[in-house]
């Protein structure tokens, strides 16, 4: 019986050891964005590549909709500390910690994929540098559409600044408090994953966001009015991964994480159909009961940016630092 309990014993902490070995050897990937928007399944395919390459050996597994439960805004500070092995991060969600991070593209001052595709590798560089000082290693670059952003409204509909005056607003970034701020309209941040909720419960009349991606929010099952105000260009989301833990990876592992990168790079780096695919959103929108109303006039969209534009010098000297100087980067490959 001592025989066989010690076997016994010997077998499970065998067993045990293994189970830990290959719980060590996944990596979670947290991902804040939902499971339904085009970027989880692009980010899906990444971590398929990935696995395919390593047959086994340090396996990827996505963690999507915020499912971890590490705020985005926080990135910073868990994923050098290891709390996760790898994260999508988004440098406008990261102003709090790294203040210049959200004054290198302010949302709404690139308004063309032209002047987009010229600022992009610069944007590219800046994020690595930043990221690095962080102890965070750029390991892929997920592309974000050239986006029309809307006013999307609970009980009327609203396509003026005027109008917006009166109307509690709801916004995803501090750039866009400050421009609306500017225009005399009062705007507060509401995460994502609140907005259906605020909206519903009346904490705010109206929310900014992206008609492409409404129906991934269910935004039109408690808006009925929306408007077009402007286009965004976005920098890309980063695939981050501590520094520390990527200079002990193993060269195989790196190298299937590249490959694959590059070719999420390449798949989503692709802007010719964005205008057909917004306006695809927008019928389906009105199909499920959203009532699209007349675009901002041009007169309203060209204070937007003007706004806009003060905004953006306006954080990068508050920012200090490195800030201004990103910001003329930036400016320089745009041509102003």
């Amino acid at each position: 019986m001592k025989k066989l309990a010690y076997s016994l014993a010997i077998g499970v902490t065998s067993l045990m050891a293994g189970l830990s070995s290959v719980s060590s050897a996944e990596w979670r990937f947290n991902n804040f964005l939902p499971e339904t928007r085009p970027e989880s399944a692009e980010l899906e395919r990444f971590v398929a590549d990935v696995n395919t390459s390593l047959a086994g050996e340090n396996q990827l597994k996505l963690y999507s909709g915020g499912s971890l439960g590490l705020p985005n805004t926080d990135t910073l500070r868990f994923l050098p500390k290891g709390n996760v092995e790898m994260s999508l991060m988004w440098a406008n969600y990261l102003g709090r910690d790294a203040p210049a991070l959200s004054s290198v593209v302010v949302q709404g001052t690139i308004s063309s994929i032209e002047e987009f595709e010229k600022a992009l590798p610069v944007v590219r560089e800046i994020y690595e540098e930043e990221f690095t000082d962080w102890g965070v290693s750029s390991v892929g670059y997920v592309a974000i559409p050239m986006l029309s952003v809307s006013v999307f409204c609970r009980d009327e509909a609203v396509n003026t600044i005027a109008d917006l005056k009166s109307k509690k607003l709801r916004v995803w970034a501090r750039d866009q408090v400050e421009t609306f701020t500017r225009l005399g309209v009062a705007a507060q941040i509401i995460p994502q994953e609140e907005m259906y909720v605020a909206m519903k419960t009346g904490v705010v009349d109206c929310a900014l966001y992206p008609a492409l991606y409404a129906h991934t929010v269910s935004l039109q099952e408690v808006a009925k009015y929306a408007s077009f105000l402007y286009p965004m260009a976005s920098g890309p989301y980063v695939i981050g991964v501590a520094s520390d833990r990527w200079a002990e990876t193993d060269e195989k592992t790196k190298k299937a994480i590249s490959v694959a990168a590059d070719a999420l790079w390449k798949r989503t780096n692709q802007y010719d159909d964005d205008y057909e695919r917004e306006l695809a959103a927008r019928k389906k929108l009105v199909e499920q009961g959203i009532v699209w109303g007349d675009d901002f006039s041009k007169d309203d969209r060209t204070l937007f940016v003007s706004s806009v534009t003060e905004t953006w010098k306006m954080l990068a000297e508050e920012a200090g630092g490195k800030a201004p100087a990103y910001r003329e980067r930036v400016l320089k490959a745009l041509g102003r």
